[in-house]
C-alpha cells in the first residue's frame, strides 16, 4: 500500500474514536505526575542533606533494619540492582552506609549504616512534616490515598508473583 493510501484511509480518525487513548482517561498518568511533584517537594529538604529521594527512603529502611541484604533492601524499596548498586555506592561514598559480606554466607551482601547514617536520621527527621505541610490533602485524604496505593501495589506485587 502507498504511504499516500494509507494517509487518506487514516485522515478520518480523530481521538474521539479512541477514547480509552485519551490521557485525561488513563490511571497510569495521575499517578506519575502526582509522584514527580511529591518527590519535586522533597528536593530542597533532601539537597539540604545532600540526598536524593532514593537515598532518603534506603536511610529509612535502613534506620529500621540495619544489616538488611541489599536483595531485601531493593524489594522493600521496589528497585532493580542496576539502580540498587550505584546509589548504595554513592551513599558509600558519602559515608552513610558500609556494604559488607554475610559472615554466615559470602553470597549475601548486607547494608550496614555508619555513624554518620546513623547520625542523619536526627537531621531528617523534621522531613516527613515538611512535606506534609506541602500536600494539599487533608489528614483523611491522605490516609485514604496511602490505603489505595498500598492495595494497587499488593494487587500488583500479587499478580507479578
Amino acid at each position: 500500500m502507498e504511504t499516500q493510501e494509507i494517509i487518506t484511509e487514516t485522515a478520518g480518525i480523530t481521538a474521539e474514536d479512541f477514547p480509552m487513548l485519551k490521557l485525561e482517561n488513563q490511571l497510569c498518568f495521575p499517578l506519575y505526575a502526582a509522584s514527580r511533584e511529591v518527590i519535586r517537594r522533597y528536593r530542597p529538604f533532601l539537597d539540604a542533606l545532600d540526598l536524593t529521594y532514593t537515598q532518603y527512603i534506603a536511610l529509612m529502611v535502613l534506620w529500621e533494619t540495619d544489616g538488611i541484604s541489599v536483595k531485601s533492601l531493593g524489594e522493600k524499596l521496589l528497585l532493580d540492582s542496576g539502580t540498587l548498586t550505584p546509589m548504595l555506592k554513592s551513599m558509600e561514598q558519602k559515608g552513610l552506609v558500609e556494604r559488607k559480606r554475610d559472615g554466615k554466607d559470602e553470597r549475601v551482601l548486607r547494608v550496614f549504616l555508619t555513624e554518620e547514617g546513623r547520625s542523619m536520621q536526627e537531621r531528617a527527621a523534621a522531613v516527613p512534616g515538611k512535606i506534609a505541610s506541602c500536600i494539599p490533602l487533608n489528614t483523611e485524604e491522605a490516609a485514604a490515598l496511602y490505603l489505595l496505593l498500598y492495595k494497587l501495589l499488593a494487587a500488583l506485587k500479587e499478580e507479578k508473583d
